[in-house]
């Protein structure tokens, strides 16, 4: 039997391991800009063009590579970071592996120009797909510049699965945005398609956060840190009135590494419980500086994970950090037990007969006098008269509205027993609202459940795409437009969606950096919290599209559905009840949400009579 294992070729190799580590021109990004952080630069540009699917480059004033390292940095497994095995367990540097520039040059042309300190003269080579097609010397400033041109040019497959400009761009940001938080002492620069879109100085944390985010931020920061011997917390928490619906504004660094961890953001959250409504988001930038033996960060090829070796002292320890900033600037609510308390007066009792037993005092007795001149006390029979005309009161004021009837473009999509039931609706059967969530309706065979949330979202969902498709959506204008903030990523994605949001309904202008004007809101969207709502709508257009492919239509219509919903559970007069029966069965798929969660229910005769055994 002839040999079958060989090895692979290095280029082979190198595009292999190239899928792990670049995924998308961001990746590339994070690596170039982390060489240069090592590289101990103090000013980095970054250079971007066509959201780095035609060029990605970085410049530093680093230390430079001498004409060997030149060659060398783009050989797998090649590094100056570490050299022995205890040199893992020491890490202090961003890269140590030795793959980013090897699976780079593997599937971008790649063009190096870099000169150590001191030295007369540089190195430019040329590499197209693992292949050094020119070194020579070159006249170049100190430090390090390279280009990465064209990615996945030789893989076609790659490039075509990468999105839009927009959506890359907003990765990119985001990149960018963590490096410059971590090392606010190195001058940064970000300019796309020859436009300059950040300019940061070297500059104390609080100061970069606000060059990032907004100078709004400068009001809404409490600064946070505990030295505990065992590790340092330190950094910037957001005050809780100024938190958002989205995510996107939380980072943890722990030894100037940005990491991605659930546990560490539930120790923060749970430090500002009570203090949040619900479903909203602080801001905060942490850092974390702990003995690197006791982390473990060789995880995941992207680095963002970790391991603590103590997880739940480094949780505890966090949660106090944020726990202590928030009393420290008074934000958590405290009891002041010196004040005036003034308390509501006692509501006096009703009973069922609709008066109150207690207006039976002295004063109004047969031999009692009242303080008001000109009362004459009522007579029992008066109001024994008030009584049964109390009830007339909650007599309905309007007919019932006209018996909701199934629409024939719905019935065509429910099952046999939707069918059967939809010819009973005709019948003078009144919705009932159960605990302001669902509604039950008599039908011919049993009894029908609908859900309220789900039945709004499905009903709103249908009306959005409409809208979208049609370009129809009315507007009303705010009396006070309002700004509203976002972080430079959720920035690019209002901007990418501005002509979607507009056939929905929603009116802004771009008031400059990561800040927009709203100036109207959809004609049927009740005018409150109109700035929350934006917020809650990027927010849902994100989590649709981390676990759904969908067309940004689509999803902007299943966004504003789900959110506007989730705002609607009420007490429902009995017009409003039939209104929205009869609008969930004038959709096109009535019986369930676009995300596929039933809409309604329907409990058959049979199974009501088993509930109570009367089958047997």
């Amino acid at each position: 039997m002839p040999d079958i294992i060989h090895l692979l070729p290095d280029f082979l190799a190198n595009q292999i391991a190239a899928g792990e580590v670049v995924q998308r021109p961001a990746s590339v990004v994070k690596e170039l800009l982390e060489n240069a952080i090592d590289a101990q630069a103090n000013s980095i540009q970054l250079i971007i063009k066509e959201a780095g699917k035609q060029l990605v480059q970085v410049v530093d004033n680093g230390v430079g590579m001498s004409e060997t390292d030149a060659r060398m940095c783009f050989e797998r497994h090649a590094t100056s970071k570490i050299s022995t095995t205890e040199d893992l367990f020491r890490i202090r540097t961003m890269g140590f592996r030795g793959e980013a520039m090897a699976s780079i040059g593997a599937v971008a042309q790649v063009e190096l120009k870099t000169k150590p300190r001191g030295a007369e003269a540089g190195t430019r080579m040329l590499v197209e797909g693992s292949a050094v097609v020119l070194q020579e010397p070159a006249a170049v400033p100190e430090g390090t510049s390279i280009a990465v041109k064209n990615l996945f040019y030789n893989v076609p497959a790659r490039r075509n699965f990468l999105k839009t400009n927009a959506v890359e761009m907003r990765h990119i940001l985001d990149e960018f945005q963590r490096v410059a938080l971590a090392y606010p002492e190195v001058a940064f620069s970000l300019h796309h398609n020859e436009i300059e879109v950040f300019n940061l100085p070297a500059a104390k944390l609080s100061q970069r956060i606000v060059g990032i985010f907004s100078s709004n931020y400068k009001e809404q920061m409490a600064y946070c840190e505990e030295d505990t011997g065992f590790l340092v917390v330190r950094g910037y928490i957001g005050k809780p009135e100024h938190a958002k619906k989205t995510r996107g504004e939380q980072f943890f660094f722990v030894n100037n590494r940005f990491v991605k961890s659930g546990y560490l953001n539930h120790a923060v959250m749970t430090a500002f419980e009570g203090l949040l409504p619900k479903e909203n988001h602080p801001f905060y930038v942490l850092f974390i500086e702990i003995d690197p033996e006791k982390i473990d960060i060789n995880v995941h090829p992207t680095k963002t994970e970790i391991k603590f070796e103590d997880e739940k002292t480094v949780y505890a320890i966090v949660h106090a950090a944020v726990k202590k900033a928030l009393g420290t600037y008074n934000i958590a609510p405290s009891l002041d037990f010196e004040g005036d308390v003034n308390f509501a007066p006692l509501q006096p009792i009703r009973v069922q007969g609709g008066f109150n037993e207690f207006d039976t005092d002295s004063k109004f007795g047969s031999g009692g006098s009242t303080s008001f001149p000109g009362f004459t006390p009522p007579a029992s029979n008066t109001r024994r008269a008030t009584s049964k005309g109390w009830e007339q009161l909650y007599e309905p004021m309007r007919e019932q509205q006209e018996q909701v009837t199934s629409a024939t473009s719905g019935m065509d999509l429910l099952d046999d027993t939707f069918a059967a039931d939809s010819s009973a609706m005709a019948s003078a059967n009144k919705a009932i609202q159960i605990h302001q969530k669902y509604l039950l309706v008599q039908v011919k065979s049993g009894m029908m459940i609908i859900d309220q949330q789900a039945a709004q979202e499905r009903i709103l969902y249908e009306k959005y795409v409409n809208s979208l498709n049609k370009k129809t959506g009315a507007s009303q204008v705010l009396l006070f437009p309002q700004t509203v903030d976002f972080s430079p990523s959720d920035a690019v994605l209002v901007k990418e969606l501005a002509a979607e949001f507009k056939d929905m309904g929603f009116q802004f202008e771009d008031f400059g950096g990561n800040t927009i004007i709203l100036n109207g809101i959809p004609a049927d969207v009740h005018a409150a919290n109109e700035k929350e709502l934006l917020e809650e709508l990027v927010e849902q257009y994100k989590n649709n599209s981390a676990t759904l492919k969908l067309d940004k239509r689509e999803n902007l219509a299943r966004a504003m559905a789900k959110r506007l919903s989730s705002r609607t559970l009420a007490r429902m007069s009995d017009l409003e009840m039939n209104s929205l029966v009869d609008k969930l069965f004038a959709c096109l798929v009535p019986n369930y949400t676009p995300g596929g969660q039933k809409t309604l229910v329907i409990m058959e005769l049979s199974q009501l009579h088993d509930l109570f055994l009367k089958g047997s």
